[in-house]
């Protein structure tokens, strides 16, 4: 079972979309909001969630008080998940959808984010992520948080020129990498 774990969502049940979805577990998600709680305030963030799968981590985003989240899913089916969460919270007025792929939405000016979650599948190639983290680079306000979620054996993904890694922790199945940008890349 996914839930929502804290703030106006709170206990909350998720839908979750066919198997080919791994949703962080609740406890990843707690450990990512406590990383981001002790150096950020949530209040009033622009987040985007992509590989949205249940849209978990954007709608907990505004659960603890960000402003907009944009849940970026390619899969049809799980994109109807996704919008099903949004509803069970009550969150549309906060929270969009789009279902098309992450590459396509960040090429199509999206931003800006003060918050982005990359949790792609687990068998993306690191080289693949670094790709996704240079285009959303300039989506990025200044001092904006960037976090990856992997699987535990998979190696740090490389960081753009623009973001400086804060943390990288694992929690069993997952690595969760911490950056935030620092300044406009050259």
């Amino acid at each position: 079972m996914t839930r929502i774990i804290a703030g106006e969502f709170g206990g909350r049940r998720l839908a979750v979309p066919a198997e080919s979805t791994r949703p962080t577990s609740d406890r990843v998600r707690e450990a990512v909001f406590s990383m981001l709680g002790a150096r950020a305030d949530l209040d009033g963030l622009r987040v985007v969630d992509l590989y949205a799968g249940t849209g978990a981590l954007g709608i907990e985003a505004v659960s603890r008080g960000a402003a907009s989240a944009v849940l970026v899913e390619a899969d049809r089916r799980a994109a109807r998940v996704v919008r099903d969460n949004v509803a069970i919270c009550r969150a549309g007025d906060r929270v969009r959808v789009v279902d098309r792929t992450v590459e396509s939405f960040l090429t199509a000016a999206a931003g800006p984010f003060d918050l982005v979650f990359i949790d792609p599948p687990y068998d993306l190639s690191s080289d693949d992520v670094a790709a996704v983290l240079a285009l959303v680079l300039p989506a990025l306000t200044d001092g904006a948080w960037v976090v990856v979620e992997r699987g535990s054996r998979s190696v740090a993904v490389d960081l753009p020129d623009g973001l400086e890694a804060v943390a990288d922790k694992k929690y069993g199945d997952s690595r969760v990498q911490l950056a935030q940008r620092v300044d406009s890349p050259s």
